[in-house]
């Protein structure tokens, strides 16, 4: 059990304190300040820049309107800097991807600036505040006392609620997965897709595993698809409750066993299935961590243990995309060598290009990269 960290700031002239809510693992801030409707977004913005949060006393439509006004002056574009004798040299695609999460990152700790105040049971004691008790508590988990949070990190509490009360539908399973805060959600489709057609290899029927199953969309798949025992992986406590649950939902759990292991469960199937983080960095939060996988580590696991929980004549499917590749983050020489020592084979591979909307933004500082970039099934096998 991890200390509860505690925020401090000083109000009509009195030291005060409360518990601090970060989901990102964020520091409380040092610096605090009392905001209120009187404040304006310009001087909201400099004290953000300078690193002072504001603890807001105001109306709670207004909280908001004033983070979207923070979110346009942190969007503007920066005046261009006087131009130099010297032209400057245009990124190259790992550089742009370093600065564009650099970027992020900093724009993320400026709208972090602007504080709520919670009571115990998650209410919001601001006027015209909405409930958010249930968003908080699928988040938070019980608290027994009053805390501080960032607002930004309670709309996307919000935003995470909504997506799990509605769902995701996924056309290849003709349902709806419901993600829960913190889990990845299957937005992206193209790599369900490739499991939903790819030709299952001889005995798949009979057993399965899904590798780092999160919501369960996989396990549930191979389901629909009449593997007859499916086990599905994971660490992480949320993706063991939200797999559990969609397996629930989908009414598959007569052929879905969800485990919590590191990788792989006991034994050997003629299945296995991963779709590891596709990008190799350090993730600035842990709801990135789906997306952000430092040095590559689960991958590299992945293909290491595979043979040893593979029966001689079965196939890991590997969900990847190489936008890592086209990032200079990775290369496909590294990933087949690391395929080749761990006494594995490419039995074939399915692909398909990305259809999200950043493929296309050209205005994305990773357009080309995002352009380029393809998604594939890689079929592997023990030599």
């Amino acid at each position: 059990m991890t200390e509860q960290a505690t925020i401090h700031w000083t109000e009509n002239g009195e030291e005060r304190s409360a518990n601090w809510q970060s989901e990102a693992g964020t520091p409380p801030p040092k610096r605090v300040v009392i905001a209120d409707d009187t404040t304006t977004a310009d001087t909201a913005y400099r004290l953000a820049c300078e690193g002072t949060a504001m603890l807001w006393r105001g109306d709670f439509q207004n909280a908001r309107q004033l983070l979207q006004a923070l979110a346009r002056r942190a969007d503007k574009p920066k005046k261009a800097a006087k131009a130099s004798k010297v032209p400057k040299a245009k990124p190259t695609p790992t550089e742009a991807f370093h600065l564009h999460r650099q970027a992020q990152s900093q724009r993320a700790r400026t709208l972090s600036m602007l504080l709520l105040p919670f009571d115990a049971d998650h209410l919001v004691p601001l006027r015209r505040s909405p409930d958010v008790r249930e968003a908080c508590l699928e988040a938070y988990g019980e608290v027994d006392a009053p805390y501080v949070a960032s607002m930004r990190e309670l709309l996307g509490l919000i935003g995470a609620h909504e997506w799990r009360k509605k769902g995701v539908e996924i056309p290849a399973l003709a349902e709806r997965i419901h993600p829960y805060y913190g889990v990845f959600s299957p937005v992206r489709g193209e790599y369900i897709d490739l499991v939903a057609k790819a030709q299952l290899p001889a005995g798949a029927l009979n057993l399965a595993f899904d590798i780092g199953t999160g919501t369960g969309v996989l396990a549930a798949l191979l389901a629909q698809r009449g593997v007859k025992r499916v086990i599905a992986t994971d660490t992480d406590p949320r993706a063991l409750a939200c797999a559990s649950d969609n397996i629930h939902r989908l009414k598959a759990a007569a052929q879905v066993e969800v485990v919590e292991a590191d990788l792989f469960p006991e034994g050997r199937a003629p299945l296995v299935v991963c779709n590891p983080p596709w990008v190799p960095a350090r993730p600035n939060s842990p709801i990135e961590r789906a997306v952000y996988d430092p040095d590559c580590q689960m991958l590299k696991g992945f293909i290491a243990g595979l043979a040893d929980h593979l029966e001689p004549k079965g196939e890991g499917w590997l969900l990847l995309s190489d936008l890592a590749e086209h990032l200079g983050l990775r290369t496909r020489d590294q990933l087949l060598g690391w395929i080749d020592a761990a006494g594995l084979k490419v039995l074939g591979r399915l692909e398909v290009k990305p259809n999200h909307p950043k493929a296309a933004d050209m205005t994305d500082p990773l357009h080309a990269a995002r352009a380029a970039e393809v998604t594939s099934l890689w079929r592997l096998g023990i030599k």
